[in-house]
């Protein structure tokens, strides 16, 4: 058990109260430790197996309190069986929300994703919760200033507890909880939320509901903020708003998420206003506990009451992973975790297993980023016929129709176990879903050809910069996420590594002279920059995310709510056999006498004939588990 007095020094007479607050976020619907892709076992994940942390983290606190952050509705297989499949009836609980019933959680928020299924089933989901679940920034009907907003559900709630001091005496104290989710989230799921849902930012609501709280009693304010810890310099609709969001008076600990990332970490060491040593951000104290119960956070707080009045005299933070704990007897409440979501279990696995086509070859995002687009070019072509047959406007039918489409799964933050491998022969829905992970509905976009050029630039930023002659740079920017490579299919594209990226990460424009793109060729002929183009995508990138060029409603011919995923299933269910036809190619312009550094998933080792022209050399495993391969790039692709 903690010693109160490691968080800071009591004076003679005060008595300390131990509070420590525990976090889960970005669950995204993992429960089980399995992976449904794989259809198989995947230890050190999931709900279930996080329980154990949970559960060794109450003890060790005379007071405890156990909070969601966002992100738990969606993710996995299950998810999609219950949306789309099962459905949700009077009376069911969804398995996550039964999952957090069974641990008790005190309240949840909630991040982007609960959205992906739309409104409607997102609130037959939470009403099946044992708790409150907060969230100050979202709106049914905008007021004129957010406290007279028509909120989605509760801004905040109250939690009236005892907690027992250092000599055993109860004392009582009211925690105020309130809810942030990324303003982005409207943008995000346009086709389903426009005109039904209104964001504000994050920073501007909790100054409007924050001294509320504080008006109606509450000693302590926790911040359920599911964002990211970004620019220290608040600007008005940030994505990543915990830096501004911490230095709101009132607002005592913040849990974050929404990036996948573990803080306290060195991810953080050099932002500004950010002390990966104490813990704390803008001097709160704040934690962020990864992904999909791989880790919990934990915050400690030492609180003194004088008088009516609490104080925070000390606090630690710290993420606890699963893959430090000791094996052992798992807790009742873990079991009862897994009792509650075991038919849900059952039934995915049964749903993922039903055959829906073949495949000739395999398809696998190993070597995505090196041209390899046998697994995208599948859903670039179901993209593609789906909106060719939809296009009504006579200005529009005879337009060229381009796809574009992202290796979702392409290690990164997902490990060496993230990647697509579905192998050739019978294909199932789980396979389906290994294609395209997520649960995004069509769009598509009318742009230039000068856009399409922008969006190929933004791809390329994907890539380190490589010096001609140079030997043992990493060749993937390991800032830059998977699910912003997009691919453009049918286009033919040669690339030069030796220039500077125009995008950062994030898809800022940080260098408007930089050119990557040598050439972008359809039917062999380059681009017209003047000419107009149909571009398949998705409505999560058709609304903005990724900053991609021409990304924006007044280019959008097509939003429809069929999920691409279906549209994928049912494109691979009317083909014969998958065969792999030509499509979409990229290739790196020669640098003689250069080679880099690429990694990626270990079970690549079987497909190093698909890269022979890069005559790749395996130098071993990272500590992470991935692959390193040496690669040539004298010839180019």
């Amino acid at each position: 058990m903690l010693n109160p007095s490691s968080l800071g020094g009591l004076s003679a007479g005060q008595r300390g109260v131990h509070l420590r607050v525990i976090e889960t976020t970005d669950l995204h619907l993992h429960l089980l430790p399995y992976d449904y892709y794989a259809d198989r076992p995947w230890d050190g994940i999931g709900l279930v197996s996080a329980a154990r942390l949970i559960e060794q983290a109450r003890a060790e606190a005379p007071n405890a309190l156990l909070f969601d952050n966002g992100d738990f509705l969606q993710g996995t297989p299950m998810g999609d069986y219950v949306a789309h499949e099962r459905g949700l009836r009077e009376g069911d609980v969804h398995p996550i929300i039964a999952a957090m019933n069974a641990l008790d959680f005190d309240a949840i928020t909630l991040g982007n994703h609960e959205f992906n299924y739309g409104l409607d089933f997102l609130m037959r989901a939470i009403d099946g919760a044992a708790c409150p679940v907060v969230s100050s920034n979202l709106a049914t009907r905008l007021g004129a200033d957010p406290r007279r907003d028509r909120t989605l559900i509760k801004p905040y709630v109250l939690l009236d507890r005892q907690v027992t001091d250092g000599m055993g005496v109860a004392h009582p104290i009211r925690i105020g909880v309130i809810g942030f989710a990324p303003p982005q989230v409207v943008d995000w799921d346009n086709h389903a939320l426009d005109g039904r849902l209104f964001a504000r930012d994050i920073v501007g609501a909790a100054r409007a509901w924050v001294p509320e709280m504080i008006e109606a009693g509450a000693d302590l304010i926790l911040a359920l903020a599911h964002t990211g810890i970004g620019a220290a310099r608040h600007s008005d609709g940030m994505e990543n708003a915990a830096v501004p969001l911490a230095r709101v008076p009132g607002i005592d600990a913040l849990l974050t998420g929404h990036s996948h990332l573990v803080f306290p970490s060195p991810v953080f060491g050099a932002m500004p206003e950010v002390d990966i040593t104490a813990g704390t951000i803008a001097g709160k104290p704040a934690v962020m506990g990864g992904c999909w119960g791989a880790h919990i956070g934990v915050i400690d707080l030492l609180l003194t009451r004088d008088g009516n009045r609490w104080q925070v005299l000390g606090t630690r933070s710290e993420v606890r992973s699963l893959s430090d704990t000791a094996t052992g007897t798992p807790p009742a409440k873990a079991h009862r975790v897994a009792e509650a979501v075991a038919e849900a279990h059952s039934d995915t696995l049964a749903a993922i297993r039903r055959p829906v086509g073949r495949s000739e070859k395999p398809m696998h995002s190993y070597f995505s980023h090196l041209g390899e687009f046998g697994s995208l070019r599948v859903v670039a072509q179901a993209q593609r016929e789906y909106v060719a047959q939809r296009l009504t406007d006579p200005d529009l039918k005879g337009l060229p129709i381009l796809s574009a489409v992202a290796p979702f799964k392409a290690g990164g933050r997902a490990g060496p176990a993230g990647y697509t491998d579905v192998p050739p022969g019978p294909l199932a829905l789980r396979h389906i879903a290994d294609l395209y992970a997520f649960p995004n509905a069509i769009a598509a976009l009318c742009l230039t050809g000068a856009e399409v050029m922008e969006w190929l630039e933004r791809s390329a930023s994907a890539f380190n910069r490589v010096r001609p002659g140079s030997t043992g740079t990493l060749l993937r920017d390991g800032d830059f996420p998977g699910y912003n490579f997009e691919v453009i299919d049918p286009l033919q594209v040669e690339i030069d590594l030796s220039q500077p990226a125009r995008y950062d990460a994030m898809g800022t424009l940080v260098d408007p002279e930089a050119h990557r793109v040598v050439t972008a060729t359809l039917d062999g002929q380059p681009l017209d920059p003047d000419a107009r183009y149909i571009l398949c995508t998705n409505s999560y990138r058709a609304g903005g995310a990724g900053n991609f060029a021409g990304a924006r409603s007044a280019n959008l011919i097509l939003s429809d709510e069929r999920v691409t995923r279906d549209i994928v299933r049912q494109f691979v269910a009317r083909q014969d056999v998958l065969n792999g036809t030509e499509g979409a190619a990229l290739r790196i312009k020669p640098m003689p006498g250069t080679s880099v550094v690429f990694e990626t998933g270990p079970a690549a080792r079987q497909y190093l004939d698909a890269i022979a022209q890069f005559k790749p050399e395996p130098r071993g495993l990272t500590r992470q588990g991935f692959l390193r391969l040496k690669l040539d790039l004298s010839q180019g692709v």
